[in-house]
């Protein structure tokens, strides 16, 4: 009986705080909706303040250059060039001052005779604009407006139209002799909502949208349009031939936040301006007030838990005091018992581990005479190597050398001081290199450190400098110069020098002589490809380029230890090198290593 109270009870009590966590996801999701929206109207006042400013800015733009005397002069000789090439210079000064897209001129049957687009290879010069509507509203003595995409340029615009009289006539006492229009892009207010995460849409008097930050959603309707209005839009070609279909005609992921909206009027054209609150953030709103409450509720469960538990907690005390005497006694006779046994066990285990220690002494001489080994080997490796390792420093060393020679006998003294300071940080290359042998031999850990990429890419380029000039071979370097990673300067510009002079071996035949070196980021890889005009890697060489002691140059040019070498020292910068044949014919080699965390500024700079 106590069993089914306790029941009914837990049931009465879970029923209340699935209510509670209804009440309160629908009290918070109400209010969040309320606030959002008091946020979306003040919002979109700011938002169609803006755009309203912007239209009503320019509607005295049309009206103002309709009374230019070159305007009714050139209505009434049109076949002055001369006139019209001075009226063409004229708007395209106002058009850029004003910032507008376009002015144009057009006669009474609506052919364009100046426009300040004259010199544009997608100009209005000789189109007929009498099928849009503010031409025929301009040309009868009335301001034309129209929204549009364009016939000519396929880019849409706001077009703002006004008649223009001939000379020295009041306006609206004779009949307008052509139209002068403007044209508006209003891009960049699309441009500036991409920001918002609410949907914002501006739709025509006919409910299309003709802007908005939700790109499907643009010349697609709030509602399906009648045949005669499709027929309309279609005769004014407004929107590019194009047939209007209903926003809730699209895919459902591209329809995302249609629905409830606030609006606002816009402009002179009936316009409206909407902003759709983001339902899902009154959703949360709820979901976390429920969550809140559920907190709140485990918090009570497990408060009256605990006092529950505990008071059966004193219950069990009571009886277990009683069994722990009975246990006490048990305990003592098992303990004597066990520790005749422990004592035996302990006797065998100090035997069984003095052997042990024996082992373990033997097996640790073993293992110290195998890193030994392995160590001399290695330094074997190195030793057959370090010839080529060193042969690009004294290279770059002999090129500096040659140009200081040059440069004093030219009197250049500042030109050859700077090359002998890179010979002299040549020879210190070349003694860190050393340095790392014995670093190695003394079993010394390599320094690593954050570097800048670039800077290695440069100090490499500035060893083969000469070499580059010698054989007339031109160096493009496209680099991101703040990208670091962590790795060995020395080791890694040992590489690039590597690369860079194979690359130019590579181009000594070649019709074009360039070596372009790229640094990018890919991901969360630093990526460096050197790509050459020269022949590009045989098929089978691709395989072995890495091996040690494999060479594709002729005898006496290497040793076939570079790539092998500079594999390993990539490696050990947890980064890969890699070979492959270019599309447009040529090799290129890819030096990947992981990227650290920096501030990226794409740069280009071309040296020969």
């Amino acid at each position: 009986m106590a069993s089914s109270r306790r029941i009914a009870l837990l049931a009465g009590m879970a029923a209340m705080a699935v209510a509670l966590v209804f009440a309160a996801y629908l009290v918070a999701s109400r209010k969040a909706r309320d606030d959002y929206r008091y946020a979306a109207e003040r919002q979109l006042q700011i938002i169609a303040l803006d755009l309203g400013s912007t239209l009503e800015k320019y509607e005295t733009l049309p009206y103002s250059v309709a009374y230019l005397p070159l305007t009714s002069q050139l209505l009434a000789s049109p076949a002055d060039a001369g006139l019209a090439r001075t009226l063409n210079t004229t708007l395209k000064d106002i058009q850029q001052h004003a910032k507008v897209a376009a002015i144009y001129l057009m006669d009474r049957n609506g052919l364009t005779i100046a426009a300040s687009n004259w010199d544009a290879p997608q100009t209005f010069m000789g189109q007929n604009f009498k099928f849009r509507p503010y031409f025929y509203d301009a040309i009868k003595g009335n301001a034309g407006r129209f929204y549009a995409v364009g016939n000519t340029t396929s880019i849409p615009g706001y077009f703002i139209a006004q008649p223009v009289y001939p000379p020295g006539a009041e306006r609206g006492s004779t009949a307008p002799i052509g139209v002068i229009a403007v044209k508006i892009s209003l891009n960049e207010f699309e441009q500036a909502w991409r920001s918002s995460e609410e949907a914002i849409a501006l739709t025509d008097s006919q409910g299309v949208v003709f802007l908005s930050n939700r790109e499907a959603w643009q010349y697609h309707s709030l509602h399906a349009l009648d045949a005669a209005v499709q027929q309309d839009i279609a005769d004014t070609l407004q929107y590019a031939g194009s047939r209007i279909m209903p926003i809730l005609d699209l895919p459902k992921p591209q329809r995302e936040g249609f629905g409830e909206y606030v609006a606002r009027p816009i402009g002179r054209l009936g316009w409206q301006l909407m902003l759709f609150p983001v339902e899902a953030k009154a959703i949360r709103a709820g979901m976390q007030a429920s969550v809140l409450c559920i907190l709140v509720l485990i918090v009570l469960a497990a408060f009256l838990g605990a006092y529950d538990q505990r008071r059966r907690r004193l219950e069990e005390g009571i009886a277990a005091q009683r069994a722990l005497k009975q246990a006490a006694q048990d305990l003592d006779y098992k303990i004597a018992e066990r520790t005749d046994q422990l004592t035996s066990a302990n006797q065998q285990l100090e035997h069984k581990y003095a052997k042990l220690k024996e082992t373990e002494l033997l097996l640790r001489s073993t293992q110290n005479e195998l890193v030994q080994a392995g160590k001399l080997a290695m330094l074997g490796q190195m030793a057959a190597g370090i010839t080529h390792e060193l042969n690009q420093p004294l290279t770059a060393i002999r090129a500096f050398a040659d140009n200081a020679g040059t440069f004093l006998s030219q009197g250049k003294v500042a030109q050859a001081t700077e090359n002998l300071s890179h010979i002299s940080h040549a020879s210190a290359r070349m003694g860190q290199i050393v340095g790392q042998l014995k670093g190695f031999a003394r079993k010394s850990p390599q320094a690593v450190s954050a570097m800048n990429v670039a800077t290695a890419i440069h100090a490499a380029a500035r060893l083969l400098h000469g070499e580059f000039e010698r054989q007339a071979v031109q160096l493009e370097l496209q680099l991101d110069e703040s990208l670091y990673v962590q790795g060995d300067p020395v080791r890694l510009e040992q590489v690039l020098l590597n690369l860079l002079r194979n690359a130019i071996d590579a181009v000594e035949s070649a019709e074009i002589r360039k070596v372009t070196v790229h640094l990018s980021v890919e991901g969360r890889w630093a990526s460096i490809r050197i790509l050459d005009t020269g022949p590009g890697l045989q098929d089978e060489a691709v395989q072995h380029l890495f091996e040690p002691f494999f060479t594709t140059k002729p005898s006496g040019k290497g040793l076939g230890l570079g790539l092998a070498i500079s594999s390993s020292i990539i490696q050990a910068m947890n980064g890969v090198l890699r070979a492959r044949n270019t599309a447009g014919g040529g090799a290129e080699f890819v030096i990947e290593i992981p990227a650290g965390e920096a501030e990226r500024v794409d740069t280009k700079q071309e040296a020969g």
